[in-house]
Parts: structure tokens; sequence; C-alpha cells
């Protein structure tokens, strides 16, 4: 018995073209645009630090003028609270050695008239 025999054929109009093309896809921006980038890039940064850099500069300057202005002011305080202490420390000599005659409140316990009572308070 023999089977009806059919051979294979191509479809009407023929099969389609084999693509053997490369096709990739855009890798991105050239080599160019990738540097000119970065150096744009890299000139604002040192356009910022430039400007950051003066600033620091005019706030370190404005910080030293104000401390030099306040000087005459603490040394004023200073010299109001060491004088306060100075009475509270007479107040106290005078209430402690009341009993004692001869006794002469805030006069030097030093026989050299050279020894000076000390100007700094030390806390």
């Amino acid at each position: 018995m023999s089977i009806p025999y059919r051979q294979d054929m191509p479809p009407p109009g023929g099969f389609e073209s084999v693509k053997y093309k490369r096709n990739l896809p855009f890798r991105g921006p050239g080599s160019l645009a990738i540097l000119g980038g970065v150096t744009a890039i890299c000139a604002y940064g040192f356009y910022r630090l430039g400007k950051g850099n003066l600033e620091k500069r005019e706030l370190h300057r404005e910080k030293v003028w104000s401390r030099i202005h306040l000087v005459p002011l603490l040394m004023a305080e200073g010299d109001r609270d060491a004088y306060r202490r100075q009475q509270a420390a007479l107040a106290r000599e005078k209430e402690i050695m009341k009993d004692v005659k001869g006794w002469v409140p805030g006069s030097s316990v030093y026989n050299n008239p050279k020894y000076h009572s000390p100007e700094i308070v030390i806390l």
C-alpha cells in the first residue's frame, strides 16, 4: 500500500528574510559629551567652593572684630565682679574679726609695703 506522498513546500510568497544584521541599542552619550558634563560639574563645584571660602573668611573677620569690640565691655564686667567680691570679702572679714582689738579690716597682714593683693580672682 502506498501512502500518498506530500512534499513540504514554502508558503506562498516565500519565507521571511533572515535577520543577520546586528541590532544594537543606543549606548548613551559620547565621550566628548561625558567629558564636557564632568568639566561643567567640576567648574561649578570650584565656583561654589570659592564663594564658600569668601563667605567663611568674611564670617571669621566679623567674629574677630566683634570680639575686639566686646573686650572693653568684658573687662568692665570683670572689674565690677572683682570689686563686688572684694567688698564681700571685706564684709566677711569685718564680721569674723569684730572681737579682735586693734584689727583694721582690709589692711595688709604683711609688713612689706611692696606686696599687692591679687587682682585676678581664681574660682
